[in-house]
């Protein structure tokens, strides 16, 4: 991998001397912190470079890219090599989405861990290795990486380059329940809690002190301690109390490493930073999570209040998809929100919907919301290591519909349809699936 990335750097360096440049990233966590990385690792360099921050490369985006400057794409692309082929610029990617394994189009040079066979990494790891092999002056940029990583849900998978970005980001590591903000008081923690969604307690005042009651935690003060405060027996009892509210396999998910990075002078829990972040892009406020990981105060500010806001409404969308009708097949559900998730949330609801002991693993969460005249569509695998390729899936419906924009992985991908196309989605996605319990 290391090898590949100096290959990868080197030509990178010797194109951007004199050259304009035209940064473009995804607006996820990922992505926002894969551009933070270049960013101050162009700065460095004395580089001057606009940036966009987008929600997917289709071809109306495509199409705004300047024509006199090289282009460097970050945690996007690798879907996009046709169309960006076409492009008269020098095109550089750094992505780690499923990418075909065919001749690459001679405009463009990328990094792909799936090109090589290789550990897969989130974008803003690869970023920060590219950044670290220009100059080891930028190490301080790993705490970036370990945001990103934690944004693709990737810790839990350590390799070695994983871990030395870990040791490299000076990150303070407690084990504990994977409940964000682990620095915040218990009772507000429990409330909010939207991954893991807790039966009874996320949303519901009463029952998070039912919960903290039952667990023998008291306020310490005025207030409840904190999660990493907890001590050893009380993780413990918090942990048996959550047990008893979702299948003891479910909480095991959610038991892992706490990181606690040092942002503003302040320790703060990586998971809370990196939700904040997704949660401004998602809010539509991509340019706030961007200042705020360049290190803004003012920009900090605006997150938290961003973040309560979409805090607010992933709870009243999971409380809107408990009592919709549903699609439901042997192996699949489809969730067709319409107006009611706004389409920049729907993947995330998907994604709590599939780590939930709601439906058994195996399951195929598809989620929908209208975006104007188009229909954003996210699917999520429960559990991990089903055999079914969604990005597959996807890619083969929206081909039978003849247009649309689709990406992402085995066990996440979505796709963006005209809205005319609703039903005709929802028909083939049918037949589709139901071809593939036959065929099984």
């Amino acid at each position: 991998m290391i090898d590949y990335v100096k290959k990868f750097s080197k030509e990178l360096l010797q194109r951007i001397g004199e050259e304009k440049l035209h940064v473009v990233s995804h607006f996820d966590t990922d992505g926002i912190t894969s551009a933070a990385i270049f960013s101050k690792t162009l700065e460095r360099l004395g580089k001057q470079f606009s940036m966009k921050i987008i929600k997917q490369l289709n071809q109306e985006e495509i199409n705004l890219f300047p024509n006199d400057k090289l282009i460097v794409i970050l945690d996007l692309g690798s879907g996009s090599l046709n169309e960006l082929s076409k492009l008269p610029n020098e095109i550089f990617i750094i992505d780690h989405h499923e990418i075909e394994k065919e001749n690459l189009p001679p405009n463009i040079t990328i990094l792909n861990p799936h090109l090589k066979n290789l550990e897969n990494f989130c974008s803003a790891e690869l970023t920060y290795l590219v950044s670290r092999e220009i100059s080891e002056d930028n190490k301080n940029l790993s705490h970036l990486a370990i945001l990103g990583m934690i944004g693709d849900i990737m810790e839990k998978d350590i390799n070695p380059i994983r871990d030395q970005i870990i040791k490299e980001s000076n990150v303070n590591i407690k084990k504990g329940l994977l409940i964000y903000p682990s620095t915040r008081p218990l009772d507000r923690t429990l409330e909010y809690s939207s991954r893991p969604f807790i039966p009874g307690v996320t949303g519901n005042s009463e029952g998070t002190y039912d919960l903290l009651g039952e667990a023998g935690i008291g306020k310490f003060g005025k207030k409840y301690k904190s999660l990493i405060d907890l001590t050893k027996k009380e993780m413990k009892d918090l942990t048996t109390s959550v047990m008893l509210r979702m299948s003891s396999k479910e909480v095991q998910e959610h038991v892992g490493n706490l990181y606690l990075i040092k942002l503003f002078n302040k320790i703060e829990d990586a998971r809370e930073i990196s939700a904040m972040i997704n949660a401004c892009s998602r809010m539509g406020e991509p340019q706030i999570a961007l200042l705020f990981c360049l290190g803004n105060s003012i920009a900090r500010k605006k997150a938290e209040k961003v973040h309560i806001k979409y805090r607010q409404q992933i709870i009243s969308g999971l409380k809107f998809v408990e009592n919709a009708e549903k699609i439901q097949g042997r192996e699949f559900v489809l969730i067709n929100a319409k107006d009611n998730i706004k389409d920049t949330i729907i993947g995330t609801i998907s994604s709590i919907i599939s780590f939930s002991s709601t439906y058994p693993k195996g399951t195929i969460i598809i989620g929908m919301a209208n975006n104007g005249d188009y229909i954003k569509i996210s699917s999520r695998m429960v559990g991990r290591d089903s055999n079914r390729n969604l990005k597959k899936l996807i890619e083969s419906v929206v081909k039978t519909i003849g247009r649309g924009d689709s990406g992402g992985h085995k066990n996440a991908a979505g796709c963006t349809i005209h809205k005319e196309d609703e039903e005709k989605f929802i028909e083939l996605i049918k037949k589709q699936l139901e071809f593939e319990m036959i065929k099984v």
